[in-house]
């Protein structure tokens, strides 16, 4: 079955196409600058050299008709659209077909995500109008937390103004971690039981994954919460908000926009929200980039056991995403936190850079230390394989 994978953002849309059976990529790319001057296509045919198609794109309709005609020129069938949907909200505990009052309660709950949301909702109507005998089915980030315990979920506000406003820790990278999970089972032949997965990226968060089951994660109504991430302050004191309101003369937008897009990594080190920069920075001396690294690795360490504890225990962390995956410095930062508990990794294996699940535990380690590419496309594709049969 061939699947096409589209993840929309507000002024961008991410396109997969690949055989869910044989995990084959045909063609891949993404659409950068909808709605702004300087539009483009960046696209990329089975693994081959990247091409830049220089074309209007004054909106996510246009987006997506160009999409269907670079595919329809590969000759090859497409036979279902995924659609990854940040946040399903209160509605979807499990990827869903695309009706109509599936695609009015993914509006419904966009202003959880409002940057992400509606331009997807918007993605999903153009398919289905423009290709009205393809199956859509909607993958929302948050289905995989949707049954964690209420003791994880539930906020202790007061209970009328949760229910009515339906707050709740959401989480977010559900469908990342759920092909980490899958993959590492596959890596450790089912010996592993209670995983703390470590998607750090630009944007980050953990996940307990106690036998396929999320049990806790650290993202919570929305993605700000939890780990120092790019440009988001993660967890803070609540009372920093009105503080900043009160004394600094902030508007709520602005506190927004502050927490969300000028603080993390971007923040604490003053050079750069990418790890890599602010790494090169530290090597040659500097201070600032040096506390950002070190405050990123102490967070991470501190929340590893927050999830550790939601299981009562764990036998297996794996890293992912762009830091998680690419970045030797931070893993062994990391796991340097966690060697008052037993945690060792090999720094030979550490240094191997590869796109394979590979271990990196020494061998006296107490807990298995995995790197495990992420594959959210893939991931997607299964479920809209698994709905459309």
């Amino acid at each position: 079955m061939n699947v096409l994978v589209i993840n929309a953002g507000s002024s961008s849309l991410k396109y997969q196409l690949l055989d869910v059976d044989t995990g084959e990529v045909f063609a891949k790319g993404n659409c950068e600058r909808i709605g702004i001057d300087g539009s483009f296509i960046g696209h990329q045919e089975r693994g081959g050299e990247k091409e830049r198609l220089v074309v209007d794109l004054p909106d996510h309709k246009t987006a997506v008709k160009h999409v269907f005609e670079i595919i329809d020129g590969l000759g090859l069938p497409v036979d279902g659209v995924g659609h990854r949907v940040v946040q399903g909200g209160w509605y979807f505990p499990e990827s869903a077909v695309v009706d109509d009052e599936v695609l009015a309660k993914v509006r419904e709950v966009a202003p959880l995500a409002p940057l992400h949301n509606y331009a997807e909702a918007d993605v999903v109507e153009i398919c289905r109008e423009l290709y009205p005998s393809l199956g859509n089915v909607i993958v929302p980030d948050t289905a995989f937390h949707y049954n964690m315990p209420e003791r994880a979920w539930r906020y202790a506000l007061p209970r009328d103004v949760v229910d009515s406003l339906h707050i709740r820790k959401y989480g977010a990278h559900g469908t990342s971690h759920r092909f980490i999970w899958r993959a590492v089972q596959e890596f450790t032949d089912g010996a592993c039981h209670k995983l703390v997965s470590c998607h750090l990226g630009s944007g980050a968060s953990l996940c307990a994954v106690e036998d396929g089951r999320s049990v806790e994660t650290t993202m919570g109504l929305t993605p700000l919460d939890g780990l120092i991430m790019g440009t988001r302050c993660g967890t803070l004191d609540p009372a920093t908000v009105f503080y900043l309101q009160r004394e600094g003369g902030y508007t709520v937008d602005e506190v927004d926009t502050m927490m969300n897009k000028q603080s993390g990594l971007l923040a604490l080190s003053g050079i750069s929200s990418d790890s890599r920069d602010i790494e090169e920075a530290a090597a040659k001396g500097d201070e600032k980039a040096e506390v950002a690294l070190d405050m990123f690795a102490y967070r991470s360490a501190q929340l590893i056991l927050e999830m550790a504890e939601a299981m009562e225990g764990f036998d297996t962390i794996a890293f992912s995403a762009g830091i998680g995956e690419n970045s030797d410095d931070a893993r062994a930062r990391i796991c340097a936190k966690l060697g008052w508990m037993g945690v060792r990794i090999d720094d030979a294996k550490n240094a191997v850079r590869s796109d394979e699940v590979r271990e990196i535990s020494a061998a006296d380690s107490a807990i298995r230390v995995l790197v495990v590419p992420t594959n959210e496309e893939l991931m997607i594709a299964l479920d809209v394989q698994e709905k459309l049969a």
